[in-house]
């Protein structure tokens, strides 16, 4: 028999009770994003959860079911993993600034930062710079702080001002700081793609990172990313890294000036990342090519892909040049609290326990 106690259930009267103020701190900083959206013109949507596919990308995990028809014809359907392409299909159909606040679901993830069922805000600005969005994350730090009564943002013994404008950092440059490497020197090449992947896996080794036989460039720029970089992100104030490698953001536009990199960028504060923004994609041609890859390589790592949303596709085609940020709310109020896991701020976290 098992020594370790069972976890505490979330309606145990005493631990609900020491996690009511961060619940209620949670809806405070809701109303508080909504009413600077609401402010600034935005529409709220409330898109549906269940659609023909999950999302694209080969590292996200969906949850699959199937409905039946009156005529018992079967479709599957799956709990989106994020709202994204149904509000590019809004924005298609003439929405011009758009925000949801609601659930979305993720397979496969599970831990500290991590929950199945968490809260993703997610806005969009048509006919707007990417760096409209960026401007919005800083409002809403700070905004969300204010809100909580943070003074700071807190993760682990890291600590970062919610009120200081954030640093903007490229990602060659960060890599050049923090993990002592010219990551724009190793960009796969497609005349020769083993050669740089294995220039990549190199690096790697040299700091002690392992990799896997069948690891692929991305995957060995996601381990030197996560382990080498991201830990030093959001230190004293947030950062915002910007010009992603072009491979590494299939949603997103080719800098204009630099075909290497893409106009995509990802929040940090405390080495915790909180948002992906991008000058989003129009080009249906070049979306269907880059989702064909991120269904090859699903297939290759799980045996399975996710299907196309044919209807995003038809979309997109008819979507002004947009940007778009997607931001994870619960972990924003973690962070605003001081709390250490996310279950803590979620108000009924999945299996009825918190760990």
């Amino acid at each position: 028999m098992s020594s370790i106690a069972p976890p505490t259930p979330f309606w145990s009267r005493q631990l609900h009770a020491d996690r009511r103020p961060l619940l209620l701190a949670r809806n405070r900083c809701r109303d508080a994003l909504r009413d600077y959206f609401r402010a600034d013109g935005f529409c709220e949507i409330d898109t549906a959860i269940l659609q023909v596919s999950p999302g694209i990308e080969a590292h996200i995990g969906g949850f699959a079911t199937q409905w039946s028809g009156p005529d018992q014809a079967r479709q599957d359907l799956y709990l989106h993993s994020s709202p994204e392409f149904a509000c590019k299909k809004l924005l298609a159909a003439g929405e011009e600034r758009i925000f949801t606040l609601g659930h979305v679901f993720r397979n496969r993830e599970r831990g500290p930062l991590h929950h199945p069922e968490f809260t993703m805000l997610e806005w969009y600005r048509a006919r707007q710079p990417w760096q409209a969005v960026m401007e919005d994350c800083a409002a809403v730090l700070a905004l969300a702080a204010q809100a909580m009564g943070a003074a700071q943002l807190t993760w682990r013994g890291k600590n970062a001002d919610p009120f200081a404008p954030p640093e903007r950092l490229s990602v060659a440059d960060a890599f050049a700081r923090h993990a002592g490497l010219d990551v724009l020197a190793c960009l796969p090449d497609e005349d020769d793609p083993a050669r740089q992947r294995d220039r990549l896996a190199q690096a790697a080794f040299a700091r002690n990172i392992r990799i896997a036989a069948d690891d692929t460039w991305s995957d060995i720029f996601s381990k030197l990313l996560s382990q080498c970089v991201e830990p030093h992100l959001g230190l004293g104030r947030a950062t915002l890294l910007v010009d992603y490698p072009a491979v590494e953001a299939a949603l997103a536009r080719k800098n204009p000036f630099d075909a290497r990199l893409a106009e995509r960028f990802e929040l940090y504060a405390c080495g915790v990342e909180l948002a992906n923004g991008f000058g989003e994609l129009t080009d249906a041609v070049e979306q269907r090519r880059r989702f064909a890859l991120e269904m090859a390589e699903a297939q290759r790592i799980y045996g399975q892909s996710p299907p196309l949303d044919e209807d995003f596709l038809d979309a997109l085609a008819h979507m002004p040049e947009a940007c778009g940020c997607a931001l994870g709310f619960d972990r924003l109020v973690m962070l605003a609290t001081g709390a250490t896991r996310i279950d803590d701020v979620l108000w009924t976290p999945v299996a009825g326990a918190v760990a």
